[in-house]
């Protein structure tokens, strides 16, 4: 039965039966891959970020997952596993545009609450669906209508329950293909065996201070009090995710773009530092076309390298607020010379093989209005900034033009590397499979983002 706080406050309200139906698309990258090439259904399939029998699979299927791979195992350990497999290079920008396809089958049925995730989302059920009988049937005319008029390849396992977080916890509980329904009455008997971490709002930090608190299970998790949650989280999180671990509602809170930024890791090709930095530079233009089109200026670039067999490499700078490329290439010219000068003195015995660069102190021009400008910067320099940002966009322009017209013609077979971009000639004859935008699992980029 559901704990109920001596006085909750009212921000807090206990949902109405089954209020939300949570849909977690099993191997969604992989999926997608089946979806689009009929022959590879049923197969083994994983999608790799680059091709290389050196990197790691960034998604398995089903079918891959039978002989031991999943998440991490590398491309050659993969082949050894099951000799069958099929390795497909990610098509991010791919998987961006079918995830909006899904979206839109699906809120033909349901308004959507939240996008989570490229593979997860939460949509809200009409009071005459919130008991279990007509919220499955809901479910279930999902899944036929995604089925019959985007693709059966594409399989998603949905969670039915009193609040998201909950929801969400029990899409977890059958995969692929998946339908449970979880009431408050099943709780906390129907969890007991979930581990903590698998939990959205547990990592591991969280854990290890749960673990100190004495609770190590869920059982122990569904015992606290609210106030005693926020004290372990310390924060106001601990004591919403209690609310809604117990079926109160609670509205989730705008989150703030803080950073921009890119990372590859490098084949052997692109490991000496000549090569990894055309890399590190592409990654840096690309991270900068995307922070103009989101209309912010950046105050700071970091960079980290990945270096092999061991170690890490970080450096960090800051200047005045910027859209401008060259701005942000001088200034990762000056940290690759202080690599350098590292490397040196380490004797060139390391290799790089992964490059981090993001863009950082992110502003909107009215927020730089109530800024102080730097106090040496002359007004000459300011406009010569605001010059080449200028040129900058225009070049992004040219490029999302020239992009449109690629995905018009790539219908007749046009392929990748007939895509024409503008681009500085030092960056000339660097793969494309290093460029364009990543999906990362807690976020969906705008397809716009892979335009530049």
């Amino acid at each position: 039965m559901r704990s109920t706080p001596e006085t909750p406050p009212d921000i807090y309200h206990p949902a109405d039966g089954l209020s939300y139906l949570f849909l977690d698309f099993n191997a969604y990258f992989a999926s997608v891959e089946q979806h689009d090439h009929p022959k590879l259904r049923g197969r083994p399939v994983i999608v790799t970020p680059l091709k290389s029998e050196y990197t790691g699979a960034i998604a398995a299927s089903y079918e891959a997952k039978v002989f031991g791979i999943k998440r991490g195992t590398k491309v050659r350990d993969a082949r050894v596993l099951c000799p069958d497999i099929a390795v497909m290079p990610a098509r991010h920008d791919r998987y961006v545009a079918m995830h909006k396809i899904l979206m839109q089958e699906i809120e033909r049925h349901l308004p959507p609450v939240k996008i989570y995730s490229i593979d997860e989302a939460a949509y809200r059920l009409s009071r005459s669906e919130r008991k279990p009988a007509p919220a499955i049937e809901t479910a279930r005319r999902i899944k036929r209508a995604l089925a019959d008029n985007v693709g059966p390849a594409l399989r998603a396992s949905i969670g039915l329950a009193a609040t998201t977080l909950l929801a969400k916890l029990a899409a977890e509980r059958v995969k692929p293909d998946g339908l449970t329904v979880l009431e408050l009455d099943d709780l906390p008997g129907r969890l007991a065996d979930m581990p903590l971490t698998d939990i959205p709002g547990v990592g591991a930090g969280v854990a290890a201070r749960l673990a100190r608190a004495g609770v190590t299970d869920f059982t122990e998790l569904w015992n606290l009090q609210p106030k005693h949650a926020r004290a372990i989280w310390g924060s106001v999180m601990g004591e919403r995710f209690w609310y809604g671990l117990h079926g109160y509602d609670t509205a989730d809170e705008p989150t703030k773009k803080s950073m921009i930024g890119h990372s590859r890791v490098l084949t052997k090709d692109h490991e000496p530092p000549d090569r990894a930095r055309i890399v590190a530079r592409a990654l840096l233009l690309k991270a900068a076309s995307r922070l103009r089109h989101y209309e912010m200026h950046a105050g700071g670039l970091s960079v980290s390298l990945r270096l092999r067999p061991e170690g890490r490499w970080e450096a960090r700078r800051r200047f005045i607020h910027s859209q401008d490329s060259f701005r942000f290439l001088k200034s990762l010219d000056e940290m690759w010379a202080d690599y350098l000068e590292y490397r040196q003195a380490d004797n060139g015995a390391t290799r790089i093989g992964g490059v981090t660069v993001y863009l950082h102190g992110l502003a909107k021009p009215e927020d730089m209005a109530m800024q102080q400008g730097d106090l040496f910067a002359s007004a000459a320099s300011e406009q010569s900034n605001d010059k080449r940002a200028r040129l900058w966009r225009a070049v992004d322009r040219m490029n999302a033009d020239q992009d449109a017209k690629f995905r018009k013609l790539s219908g007749a077979g046009l392929s990748a590397p007939h895509r024409k971009q503008i681009g500085l000639a030092s960056q000339s004859g660097l793969d494309l499979n290093y460029l364009g935008a990543k999906i990362a699992f807690a976020r969906v980029p705008d397809e716009a983002e892979f335009l530049y």
